[in-house]
């Protein structure tokens, strides 16, 4: 069976090319291959950041095969309420950790169940690695595209006529699956994403930029090469520092204010006395010593680019 995913490594970046043609549809072999990506991500340490597009014209990824969804909600049989299909969901996560049972369980109606937890496993796994992604959102990119999209934590967007993004599931009578519902809530406020949601809305470029959901927009053929540079300089971030703001902001950012605190103090102590903290630390009070004014490395656009040059390779060894 054909790949969906293509990857290459230039230095610390992977750049995965999402490929699903015609429509570049989002699959349960798609979400196999970006949990084995992550995983590969997560345990090479030459990986710094990776970079995720599409590899069809003007797609990042439509959104999740309807098909499979429908398939899926067939092989299950009859509705069930909410408490219901909580209850399979935490019986179904507790059979997936006896070895092989996973493996079984997509050989029967709890399928549908089994690839759920996989979207929001491999996308939680994203939000606490060590390794910063990238999203190259190079056309559409709704329902599970969006959702893989607002996973990532740098989003840069083509500026094409034809390109959108959002979770238009209500219109099917469904509501966002992979995490939609939380990410875009935590990022544009309750009150937006709830409206966006129920309208079904998706976005052109310069809106999705405007609301915040994404970081900047691009002309498409400057795209690849403002991904890539991107992912180049925050590849150079030291790991383990990556991890402990990422589920600083991720984890604490989505609870109470006290707990949040707590989360970042307990991320903060993780990582100051790692050698790598300590050695970039003495470089900075060495090159503040060393000026000539009253300047400070950081305060300088200049100054910050040569400081990062300087010390990236110290932080990642």
């Amino acid at each position: 069976m054909t790949a969906t995913l293509h990857t290459n490594q230039a230095g610390r970046v992977l750049t995965v090319r999402m490929s699903n043609p015609p429509r570049n549809f989002m699959t349960g072999r798609m979400v196999a291959e970006l949990d084995e990506m992550v995983r590969r991500a997560e345990e090479d340490p030459t990986i710094g950041a990776v970079v995720l597009t599409g590899a069809v014209e003007g797609v990042f990824i439509t959104h999740y095969d309807v098909a499979e969804i429908l398939a899926g909600a067939e092989a299950a049989g009859a509705q069930v309420s909410a408490a219901v299909a909580g209850g399979a969901l935490r019986a179904t996560g507790a059979l997936e950790r006896i070895p092989g049972a996973a493996d079984a369980l997509r050989r029967t109606p709890a399928v549908g169940l089994v690839e759920l937890r996989r979207i929001h496993d491999v996308f939680r796994r994203m939000n606490r690695s060590d390794v910063v992604f990238v999203a190259a959102i190079n056309g559409l990119a709704m329902g599970g595209g969006c959702e893989l999209a607002l996973a990532c934590d740098v989003r840069i967007m083509a500026a094409r006529d034809d390109a959108r993004i959002g979770l238009p599931e209500i219109t099917l009578g469904l509501i966002p699956g992979g995490g939609g519902t939380q990410r875009l809530a935590r990022m544009l406020g309750t009150s937006r994403a709830l409206e966006m949601m129920l309208e079904g809305r998706v976005l052109a470029p310069d809106e999705a930029e405007e609301l915040g959901l994404v970081h900047r927009v691009v002309a498409p053929e400057a795209l690849a090469g403002e991904a890539a540079a991107t992912a180049e300089r925050l590849s150079r971030r030291a790991p383990g520092t990556v991890a402990a703001l990422k589920r600083a902001v991720y984890d604490g950012a989505t609870r109470g204010l006290a707990d949040g605190m707590h989360r970042e103090r307990a991320a903060f102590m993780s990582v100051t006395a790692r050698p790598a903290a300590v050695r970039a630390m003495r470089a900075y009070i060495e090159e503040v010593e060393h000026l000539d004014d009253e300047a400070v490395p950081f305060a300088d656009e200049d100054r910050m680019s040569r400081w990062q040059e300087g010390v990236a390779v110290d932080l990642i060894s």
